[in-house]
């Protein structure tokens, strides 16, 4: 079976290829996620109170316990003391480790975007000196990109190297800021322009001389992990220390931001399904005019909302690593070229991955937004888990490239590989799909998700006749595309699962509820934002000639929100959570 290209669902019918979902998982992926959840619920979430406050030498412990378990060596090449397994598997660990933020970003930090440029980029020796070590917890791993000036601009790095007189030695000199795991990490990822314009990756050892660690930064969430800046004065890095090429950290910096969003895009729903059945038992506990919360009409609605938000996030998610596996599906995992054709398979997904990151981030902060709410006053007192949780989502809007960034990426690149000929993004007319004969209960939605495909497409031909190369600049435009586009794989995602799930052609009428419930709300958002790249394109007699092309695109359906909201929280209660289940 041929795999999809990157941004593919846009052209493809729903259900064109079958896709990894939660029910697909193999045994030996359900037992490692197992581990890592009874890991975080035994050993981290009893911990976290001495974690906000910093508790010196707690999470290098915790991380040491999770080495013991195999959860750090995921992703590190059997060879050099790992595992070596897929990225599914990777992406689930990634998930259970998301129910407490300071310990998510810690384990990210090291696992992630701290470990993964030695495994892809790493020569031998620098893997055999590392890895093994980094893979049991032994060591710590950082990452060093932001400066003062430049965080999302990567490039825009004003930390500088110099090659030494005898060769020996680079001499690196600037500063790097809000670097994670810094005050207790052992190898931190730095990237420095050599002779002051290659911009290029570095190993650096906590003991290098001319290297320090700046004080701890105080934080509104994310309290108990580390951040730190990191101050280099004529540090003097071994030349062996070199990560890739010479002007070449341009390649480790976005690829490593690629795994970084799909990691974070996915990790969010360990979150989200805590929030969820930590909100639901409250309001089922919690009395209001002698009735429990959960009775209240708006209350079921807000539950409802959050499922749906969760199964939507949840699809995509494994939908994206399902596709990356498949492209690695049959490779030598100890052949030389191993590591290239992972980055090239993460490559080839960072459009989803950057839909991820946005969809995933965003979702998660209206689900613990709602969790407050349901919550009420004692939202906002330290004694319920969900004041904390509130301030610890926040930053992941920011982190690994803003949401901002991250739209215009999705558009950007999504037009590119159009230009290029690899995406056949410009050859559909906006036109209403054919109505299918037969009705599984999902015709209404499928139809929806394809109406949402013309809608991207046709923005996005626009986009580019109108502005050519300077659409970068049109950064509205770019925003509003994506997030069509976004709503498109999210419901695309959520109809292929449903129907896949089926029990002798029988779906599952919570997993129809909570598609339902989402393409109710994306199809109307979507023409919104359809209408507003639009409008940020061209005006006058243009602008109405092309809002009438996409006006057939959109037909209001009614439906039945209380039926599909008496599905999904009567399911809730039942499961005490996420009702969804593999």
């Amino acid at each position: 079976m041929d795999v999809p290209a990157g941004g593919a669902f846009l052209f493809q019918p729903v259900g064109a290829t079958p896709i990894m979902t939660p029910e697909r998982f193999s045994e030996e992926q359900r037992l490692y996620h197992r581990t890592a959840v009874q890991f975080a619920r035994e050993q981290v979430l009893p911990a976290a109170p001495r974690v906000e406050k910093k508790e010196p030498g707690l999470l290098r412990e915790l991380l040491r316990k999770a080495g013991e378990l195999g959860l750090l060596m995921i992703d590190i090449p059997e060879a050099y003391g790992g595992l070596g397994l897929d990225k599914t598997t990777s992406l689930l660990v990634a998930e259970a480790k998301s129910v407490y933020g300071s310990w998510s970003v810690t384990f990210g930090g090291h696992t992630g975007i701290g470990t993964l440029p030695i495994v892809w980029f790493g020569t031998a020796a620098q893997k055999q000196k590392y890895l093994p070590k980094l893979a049991t917890g032994e060591w710590v791993a950082a990452y060093g990109l932001t400066e003062t000036g430049s965080g999302s601009d990567a490039l825009g790095a004003k930390t500088k190297a110099v090659l030494s007189a005898d060769k020996q030695h680079y001499i690196l000199n600037g500063s790097k800021q809000f670097i994670t795991n810094a005050s207790f990490a052992d190898v931190f990822i730095v990237f420095a322009k050599v002779d002051g314009d290659k911009f290029t990756g570095f190993i650096v050892d906590r003991a290098t001389p001319g290297f320090s660690i700046g004080p701890e930064e105080h934080k509104m969430g994310i309290r108990g992990s580390s951040t730190c800046s990191l101050l280099m004065e004529d540090a003097r890095v071994p030349a062996e220390n070199l990560l890739g090429e010479v002007g070449r950290g341009h390649k480790i910096a976005f690829n490593i931001l690629n795994i970084g969003r799909l990691k974070l895009g996915v990790g969010v729903v360990g979150g989200m399904k805590m929030q969820l059945a930590a909100a639901l038992q409250y309001a089922q506990d919690r009395k209001q005019f002698g009735s429990p919360l959960v009775h209240f009409p708006l209350i079921r609605e807000k539950v409802a909302r959050m499922i749906s938000a969760t199964h939507a996030v949840e699809s995509m998610a494994y939908r994206t690593s399902g596709l990356i596996d498949a492209r690695l599906a049959g490779a030598d995992r100890t052949a030389s070229d191993y590591d290239a054709k992972t980055i090239a398979a993460i490559e080839e997904y960072a459009p989803e991955a950057s839909i991820l990151k946005v969809a995933g981030s965003e979702a998660l902060g209206m689900v613990v937004d709602e969790a407050l709410q349901i919550h009420g006053g004692y939202g906002f007192i330290e004694e319920f888990a969900v004041e904390r949780a509130y301030r610890d989502q926040r930053i992941n809007r920011i982190f690994e490239g803003t949401n901002e960034i991250n739209r215009m990426l999705t558009t950007g690149m999504l037009l590119k590989r159009a230009a290029k000929g690899h995406l056949p993004l410009f050859d559909h007319a906006p036109e209403p799909p054919p109505k299918s004969a037969v009705d599984d209960g999902l015709i209404g939605e499928t139809r929806a998700a394809e109406l949402m495909k013309q809608m991207a497409l046709y923005a996005m031909k626009l986009a580019a006749q109108t502005f050519g190369p300077q659409i970068d600049a049109h950064q509205e435009v770019l925003a509003a595309i994506s997030d069509v586009a976004a709503d498109a794989y999210a419901l695309d995602s959520q109809i292929t699962r449903t129907r896949q799930a089926a029990t002798k052609g029988a779906l599952d009428p919570v997993r129809v509820a909570a598609t339902k419930w989402m393409a109710v709300e994306a199809y109307r958002r979507a023409f919104e934002r359809t209408q507003t790249a639009l409008c940020g394109c061209v005006q006058g007699p243009a602008l109405t000639e092309h809002l009438a092309k996409v006006a057939p695109l959109y037909t209001f359906a009614p439906f039945d929100p209380v039926g599909l909201r008496e599905t999904l929280v009567t399911a809730a209660m039942e499961h005490r959570g996420y009702p969804i289940g593999a």
